[in-house]
């Protein structure tokens, strides 16, 4: 495993220390799976399920009245 040295305001780390120490985990565990998630590849696959999503949106003209449909509040807010 390699080493990272960052740059902290210390008012900072010690709330995330004392965050941590709430939560149960260390600053250095939060921080290495906050670098997986960033570097990982769901990373594509989120990508790739937003650009599937915003196809579907703009076939079905959501945000875009005039090239789909136009909502009424009644059709939003219809149980």
């Amino acid at each position: 495993m390699a080493n990272l040295t960052i740059s902290v305001d210390p008012e900072i780390l010690r709330r995330a220390r004392i965050r941590a120490l709430e939560r149960g985990e260390s600053v250095n565990s939060y921080l290495a799976e906050a670098l997986r998630r960033y570097a990982g590849p769901d990373h594509d696959r989120q990508k790739a399920a937003l650009a599937r999503l915003d196809a579907i949106a703009d076939k079905a003209g959501v945000g875009s009245p005039a090239g789909g449909r136009a909502w009424s509040r009644d059709d939003l807010h219809r149980a």
